[in-house]
């Protein structure tokens, strides 16, 4: 007769581990199962010595099993340490192929042919499917899935496939002793990737000890050469090694030959209540099967899961910090009842199981928002979802008149276009009546589009049909776009290719939803750059209305999406609706206008729109300029910076690019997507409503944003000593006079820890930035790079 228990827990990494280390603590008869020869199977395949951080920091731990930051030695030992000093029942080489019953009556088999009784089950097995390579060629000998001991590699040529943390780890332990290439299909790397990763491998590809491909992806493997289709065309790579670290999935066969169910047919992660259990009584899922793989939220799982079946029902770890965020809304709300409402009210999240809106509040804030309050402004740079929960909100969608809105009410959201675009808010929204709003940070959301299909999905729609509404029909209802909507396509390109091909017969319409695209035309020979057409914007509305070819060719000036409508529908919809089709065509009169203009105007002394957006004003919200025909060398800008900004000055006037007589110094462009504030652990660096990038003093002087920084806009300095006063200076020859003093005495008494310095555009100071007051000759100028363009003629 099979020997039966109380818990039979499947899986010991860090959620099963926590199960049994709890089920043992209590005496609880249990028995932990365990496929490989060793603990913890996932951590124990990490890399020799890699430091295994205890995430999120704000989480409290809760488990039998102590943990903290530590090496894979370190962590694999005091888990070692736990199951024994606990005196868990473990079973080594025991890997589980059916689970069959239900609660009180489950029979396990295992592959050797034994089985083994429980009244409940505790499934905890990971996300165990590796992710391979599907590419030709994939199947050469020395394209590999794990790194075990990066000391083995020596003065090899590797290329590491994925940005997330287990990529970047990887090519951090290799690039000492190889050379090492990392690809990421993405232009940034992974949303969940620790930033202190993140950060580590931005300074090593700055400092060329890493080649970074990013927005790559595999045309093809042959031995020793990896062909990459990267922004810049086909790249081949020469290798000795690929290591692909592209994630894994749940054995999702496996669950559902055990009952468990799934919210849908695309979900990744089964479907359960708020203690774990499964739709199958009495057999209970946690850890990285719940959506949340972190370390220290398993070992929590783990503890909390025994205590369920124990019949306590204890509010889990995170329950203190949620109902900190509902008293500090001013709302009266169990965190029960909110877990409840959030996927009830929202169909963006209708989708998500209990323990996955757990998680996704842990970082988002909840606000009660009086009438009238401003949720945001136009042209601010905030970058958070926003979803109603109760009430309504208005977008304004007109600057010259507030009464013109948009009306959001209860289960919307919006600031979406925050989140694919990068871009300023396009419109104030502002809370109609008392308004509960949810605001999911820009990373977990993207976290979500990423892992939730769903979430993908509605995001995607919504956004396709508000563009619409936004830029081509504003009072048009999502049924009477409904033909439109059901064609619509979202087209993505890399920095080069081409979305629409003069001469070509396509009359489809292309929303930008993110990037820029160029459009340009072959002129005598040469190519004619018209225009240069951001985000939320259209192109390709010539050929829709006249049914002509096109006269002109769309490139992608960096990755960008596009949402294509296709022709004879939006035409359809165009004739219904005669005051959207004058629209269209005012627009397409202008770019006549404005193409016959491009090609009158004198090329000679006028930088070209291509040297504009390499210098970094493609992405600038504010940059500064100087007439080399009106500058006189004074250098009264760069004293003037540094007196207003304790001696050190924040600008360079002779480094930059120069175009004709326009030189581009170095000083901060206030990039719309800042490179310098993604990665600053001591979050110091900021973005006023207004636009302006600064640096706060709670700097820690890491150096990352420097690093980050592809301008070299951002210096390292200590503070200077206090400088005495004018008089002084002028009658008595103290201190080194207005200015930054850069002498090597100078140097030498600036004390303290060096932190970072940049523009910040004079923010707190009356009359703008110093830099331009202080010019005698009206040579410095700070402008919106639009505005530059205006001027240039272009």
């Amino acid at each position: 007769m099979a020997e039966k228990f109380r818990v039979a827990i499947i899986g010991s990494g860090p959620a099963g581990l926590g199960a049994a280390a709890r089920a043992a603590r209590k005496g609880m008869s249990h028995i932990l199962l365990e496929r490989a020869d060793h603990l913890a199977d996932t951590i124990y395949s990490f890399q020799k010595r890699k430091l295994v951080m205890a995430q999120p920091p704000i989480l409290p731990l809760r488990s039998d099993a102590e943990f903290d930051e530590g090496s894979r030695e370190e962590v694999l030992a005091k888990f070692k340490q736990a199951t024994d000093g606990a005196g868990v029942n473990i079973q080594f080489k025991s890997e589980v192929t059916a689970i069959e019953g239900t609660k009180g009556a489950f029979t396990l088999t295992l592959i050797n042919g034994t089985k083994i009784e429980a009244e409940t089950v505790v499934l905890a097995i990971g996300a165990s499917s590796l992710h391979k390579l599907t590419v030709p060629g994939a199947n050469w000998a020395r394209v590999q899935y794990q790194l075990d001991d990066p000391d083995e590699y020596r003065d090899e040529r590797i290329v590491i496939i994925g940005g997330g943390d287990a990529g970047i780890e990887n090519a951090l332990a290799l690039m000492a002793n190889n050379d090492v290439s990392i690809v990421v299909n993405q232009m940034e790397y992974a949303p969940n990737a620790a930033p202190a990763n993140v950060a580590a491998i931005k300074a090593a590809v700055k400092s060329q000890a890493i080649q970074a491909y990013m927005g790559a992806s595999i045309q093809d493997i042959s031995p020793n050469l990896l062909n990459l289709n990267t922004p810049q065309g086909v790249v081949g790579v020469p290798c000795d090694r690929i290591i692909a670290r592209i994630g894994a999935s749940p054995d999702r066969r496996f669950m559902e030959r055990c009952g468990i169910t799934f919210p849908s047919p695309q979900a990744r992660l089964p479907k359960l209540s708020e203690t774990y259990e499964t739709d199958v009584a009495g057999l209970y899922v946690v850890g990285a099967l719940t959506g949340y793989p972190l370390i220290k939220q398993c070992l929590n799982q783990g503890y909390e899961v025994i205590e369920f079946i124990d019949g306590n029902m204890i509010p889990p770890a995170d329950e203190p910090l949620i109902e900190d965020k509902i008293r500090k809304a001013g709302v009266k709300l169990s965190v029960s009842r909110l877990i409840d409402a959030i996927p009830e009210i929202l169909p963006l999240f209708a989708k998500l199981t209990r323990v996955q809106v757990r998680g996704m509040l842990l970082p988002a804030e909840l606000h009660l928002m009086k009438s009238g309050a401003v949720i945001f402004n136009r042209n601010d740079y905030t970058d958070s979802l926003y979803c109603i929960l109760e009430g309504q909100v208005d977008i304004h969608i007109n600057p010259q008149n507030d009464k013109e809105v948009v009306t959001l009410s209860k289960g919307d959201f919006f600031g979406e276009m925050g989140l694919i675009a990068g871009r300023r808010r396009t419109a104030t929204t502002t809370a109609r009546g008392n308004t509960f709003l949810l605001e999911v940070p820009r990373r977990t959301a993207l976290g979500l589009i990423s892992s939730v299909s769903e979430v993908k999905r509605v995001i995607d729609e919504v956004a396709t049909l508000r563009q619409i509404q936004t830029y081509l029909a504003p009072k048009a209802t999502r049924e009477f776009l409904a033909p439109v909507l059901k064609e619509a396509e979202i087209v993505s390109l890399k920095k080069g290719d081409v979305l629409i091909e003069q001469g070509g017969t396509d009359d489809s319409l292309y929303l930008i939803r993110s990037g820029t695209v160029k459009v340009s035309r072959m002129d005598a020979g040469r190519e004619l750059i018209l225009s240069y057409v951001p985000a939320g914007k259209y192109v390709g509305e010539a050929a829709l209305l006249t049914k002509q070819p096109r006269n002109a060719t769309v490139t992608a000036a960096v990755a960008t999406e596009a949402v294509r409508l296709a022709g004879e529908s939006l035409r359809a919809l165009l004739e219904q609706r005669p005051d959207v089709k004058a629209q269209v065509e005012g627009v397409l009169r202008k770019r006549a206008f404005d193409t016959v203009d491009k090609q009158q105007e004198s090329l000679g002394g006028i930088p070209s729109r291509e040297g504009i957006m390499v210098a970094g004003l493609g992405e600038a919200s504010d940059v500064l300029l100087i007439d080399e025909s009106l500058c006189v060398r004074c250098d009264n800008c760069e004293t003037a910076c540094a007196e207003t900004h304790h001696g050190v000055s924040r600008l360079n006037r002779e480094a930059g690019p120069t175009f004709a007589n326009i030189h581009v110094p170095t000083s901060c462009r206030h990039c719309h997507h800042p490179h310098c504030m993604k990665d600053c652990p001591a979050d110091a660096i900021h973005r006023a409503p207004t636009g302006e990038v600064f640096i706060t003093d709670n700097c820690i002087g890491c150096g990352n944003c420097e690093r980050g920084c592809p301008y070299g806009v951002i210096q390292m300095a200590a503070t200077p000593p206090e400088k005495p006063g004018l008089l002084q200076w002028l009658l008595f020859g103290f201190g080194p006079g207005p200015g930054e003093d850069k002498s090597p005495e100078g140097l030498k008494k600036r004390t303290g820890s060096k932190h970072a310095v940049k523009c910040d555009l004079c923010k707190d100071q009356q009359g703008g930035p110093a830099c331009v007051r202080a010019c005698p000759t009206g040579a410095a100028v700070r402008v919106a790079p639009k505005e530059f363009l205006e001027m240039t003629g272009q």
